[in-house]
């Protein structure tokens, strides 16, 4: 599967960057619900809760809720039904409460298989770190929970905005010594700690499918309707002379979950790559569609004039109807 790149579309696109207008209420609210549960229950009975929790969220949020639509319909090829995208939810807040176990022990209570490991093994024998680009697929902390299990290798995860300290907080709560390395974006000394962070053989993980600002921006065709994709991962990738790869840690339901690790582009040898970040993105929302967590118009912003031909009619038919 490719993913075509719509036309005349590079360059500063601030229109993307709508998502940080709309306050995430569900990592707010289910971080501190989570942490609680999680902390002082169990995974068995905070998993009964949870059904609550996506349920309330289910009802009360209908932006959301609009937007999980939209989506669905694209990843599924069909009308998706109230319970598709109740399953999202569900799936989202599953992946929340995960969090908390995944920096104690990942292969205790959690059953994970991996795809595509050798090429962090590879990577590490070569004393080299490399860019992890991942996305609001599935759980992002899951590639780097899976990577502490393989000796000498470190990820850091590279996130925006005031949900990195949030996260940063709770999990630092919930055990010191297991929290993920978290550098965060948007200031001028990050660029510095992601470059330390690979000359000591350390892997840096970025989210490669929300722009920021006025930050630079491609429109590409992602499910049939153009979409902005930021190119700045891409870019670290490319001036630090690293190696690109893609990861997604899918949820399966129940304790299962599976671990993708793609390559993408190797710049330490002056490959060309970039769009395949895209392709993957659409082979796996269609393979796993219920663990795309972008819960807002994904698709605002992006000039329609610039869908690649024969797009999905279907959805752009029957855009609007909510329950």
């Amino acid at each position: 599967m490719t993913a075509r790149r719509a036309e005349g579309a590079v360059g500063p696109l601030a229109s993307g960057s709508q998502w940080t207008a709309e306050p995430e209420r569900g990592n707010a609210v289910l971080l501190r619900m989570m942490a609680f549960v999680a902390l002082r229950l169990g995974r068995v009975p905070a998993r009964c809760i949870l059904y609550f929790i996506a349920a309330y969220f289910f009802a009360f949020a209908p932006a959301a809720r609009r937007s999980s639509r939209e989506y669905l319909r694209r990843a599924l090829g069909r009308e998706p039904t109230a319970r598709d995208r109740f399953r999202q939810m569900f799936s989202f807040a599953a992946t929340i409460l995960d969090r908390f176990y995944l920096i104690r022990d990942p292969y205790g209570l959690l059953t994970i298989t991996t795809e595509g490991h050798e090429f962090m093994r590879e990577c590490l024998a070569r004393g080299r770190g490399a860019i992890l680009l991942g996305a609001h697929l599935g759980s992002f902390e899951m590639p780097s929970a899976v990577g502490r299990r393989q000796p000498g290798l470190h990820v850091a995860l590279a996130m925006y905005g005031h949900d990195t300290n949030r996260l940063a907080m709770e999990l630092l709560r919930a055990s010191p010594a297991g929290a993920p390395e978290i550098i965060p974006l948007g200031h001028l000394e990050a660029m510095l700690r992601i470059r330390d962070c690979l000359d000591e053989g350390k892997f840096v993980g970025m989210l490669a499918d929300r722009t920021v600002g006025d930050s630079h921006a491609q429109v590409v065709s992602f499910l049939g309707r153009p979409a902005l994709f930021p190119s700045g991962p891409m870019r670290v990738a490319a001036v630090l002379r690293r190696r690109a790869i893609f990861m997604t840690g899918l949820y399966r339901g129940g304790n299962r979950y599976h671990v993708v690790f793609r390559p993408l582009a190797d710049f330490s040898r002056l490959a060309p790559g970039g769009r395949e970040t895209v392709a993957l993105l659409e082979e796996y929302s269609r393979s796993d569609p219920y663990n795309w967590f972008n819960f807002y118009d994904f698709w605002h912003g992006a000039p329609a004039a610039a869908a690649a031909p024969g797009g999905d009619r279907h959805a752009d038919e029957a855009r609007g109807a909510d329950a």
